[in-house]
């Protein structure tokens, strides 16, 4: 795939390449994998994003697997090994939200059948498929992530400011915001 066209923010990093060219803006409807996203951007906020990636199994191994049923009972003493943990980024607030914003996506799972039925809802469950010319030009926010961002922050959740949730709706899918011109634009468009 050396020879196709990607979106400029992840050329010349294998891992970011295979990021982008296997999971970037691919419509996810698995609560596991949403709540993933959710806590990998949240440690992200400050961060870039190449740094997640590349502590990406270590998260997931410290996180049980993403497994928001195990993280919203973590103990104090889960919480003060995961603060000991060098694979992963070690801020206490982050580590603290994350058990707590397990605990909130179980109380919207409850609310609305699933997570997956809340977060999509904001873009009435189809993708907003954009016409980005150059990675530089997308938006960090929009009417739609502030929304979601003001909603999930009055709900209790932590770390979700509007430039973190538009970075999950990429992610996700909610938006499709490859460039116009990159290989996968036309294949994510056609799996919304």
């Amino acid at each position: 795939m050396t020879n196709k066209h990607r979106c400029g923010w992840c050329q010349g990093d294998s891992l970011y390449e295979a990021y982008h060219d296997e999971e970037w803006g691919i419509p996810v409807h698995d609560e596991q994998k949403l709540f993933e996203f959710l806590i990998l951007e949240t440690f992200q906020a400050g961060l870039s994003w190449i740094t997640i990636l590349r502590k990406r199994e270590n998260f997931r191994e410290a996180f049980d697997d993403f497994n928001y049923k195990k993280v919203a009972n973590y103990s104090e003493e889960k919480i003060q090994e995961l603060l000991q943990n060098p694979g992963i980024v070690r801020n206490k607030l982050k580590v603290r939200s994350s058990v707590s914003n397990a605990q909130h996506f179980i109380e919207i799972q409850e609310e609305f059948g699933s997570f997956n039925s809340y977060i999509w809802s904001f873009v009435d469950g189809k993708p907003i498929q954009n016409k980005v010319e150059n990675y530089k030009e997308a938006p960090a926010t929009t009417e739609i992530s502030d929304k979601l961002s003001k909603d999930l922050k009055k709900r209790g959740f932590k770390f979700v400011g509007s430039t973190v949730v538009y970075a999950h709706m990429q992610a996700t899918g909610m938006v499709n915001d490859h460039e116009v011109s990159c290989f996968r634009y036309e294949e994510v468009k056609r799996l919304s």
